[in-house]
């Protein structure tokens, strides 16, 4: 038997190891639905580490993808946010065409305010695998939402999630990402309202859970995610009119 590495990183995940060229993490109650879903991006020749079935132990083996987070990495170069961008856009045309069991059990934190199509709800920097592959991991908290929830949430984890850096700087690389998207006029003139409920979600997650010792949100809360969302929830609801300027301008340009 090869030896357990733990894999350290995760905020959520519990007991994930890595074996050989393998990841292992526990079998969920989500895990089948989780598992049929992500043949969809797959069957569209996305990038997605795969799946390799069950071991011994009851857990999920799936492939070990190497390379470094993309959180270590930011802020990321206008190019690379472009390609994220286009990513994205790819994993959420290949959602469109799954058709979930009516019996399919999800898992996620933060319910979405519609169920348009399934989406990975995590699709964050410190979710993306960067090497000669860019690779999303961790699709566990995979559920329904909706293209515009997703997505104002990935342009704020990649874009708009460093509130030290002048609004109009950050501007020009949400507009990189948008541009990668392919983002419809609708979705440009919707997202920075959008972006701003998704942050306050994610946050009032984090308090509440503090509150009633729900874990591991509880403990992220006082061990400096709190105090993050909280800056960020700010950040990208003060300056909503320069994300709304810098958007419109990309409609009329």
């Amino acid at each position: 038997m090869e030896t357990e590495h733990p894999l350290d990183g995760g905020n959520t995940s519990r007991a994930v190891v890595r074996i050989g060229d393998t990841v292992r993490k526990p079998w969920s109650r989500s895990t089948p639905s989780v598992l049929s879903f992500v043949e969809a991006p797959r069957s569209s020749s996305i990038d997605v580490p795969e799946p390799l079935g069950r071991d011994e132990r009851d857990r999920q083996i799936q492939e070990f993808v190497p390379g470094t987070l993309a959180i270590d990495h930011l802020p990321l170069p206008t190019s690379v946010l472009v390609e994220v961008g286009s990513l994205i856009r790819a994993i959420h045309d290949a959602s469109e065409h799954f058709d979930p069991d009516p019996r399919a059990v999800w898992e996620t934190a933060i319910p979405a305010p519609g169920d348009d199509l399934v989406c990975h709800n995590d699709l964050a920097p410190w979710n993306l695998i960067m090497s000669d592959r860019l690779v999303f991991i961790d699709w566990d908290s995979s559920a329904p939402s909706t293209r515009l929830w997703d997505l104002a949430y990935v342009a704020q984890t990649f874009t708009l999630s460093d509130a030290s850096i002048p609004p109009a700087q950050a501007a020009q690389s949400l507009v990189a990402f948008v541009d990668g998207y392919g983002a419809t006029k609708s979705l440009r003139k919707r997202l920075p309202a959008t972006m701003g409920y998704r942050a306050q979600a994610m946050y009032d997650l984090l308090r509440n859970s503090h509150q009633t010792g729900r874990e591991p949100w509880a403990t992220m809360f006082t061990s400096g995610h709190g105090d993050h969302w909280r800056a960020v929830t700010r950040y990208v609801g003060d300056h909503r009119p320069v994300w709304e300027r810098a958007l419109n301008e990309v409609i009329h340009r």
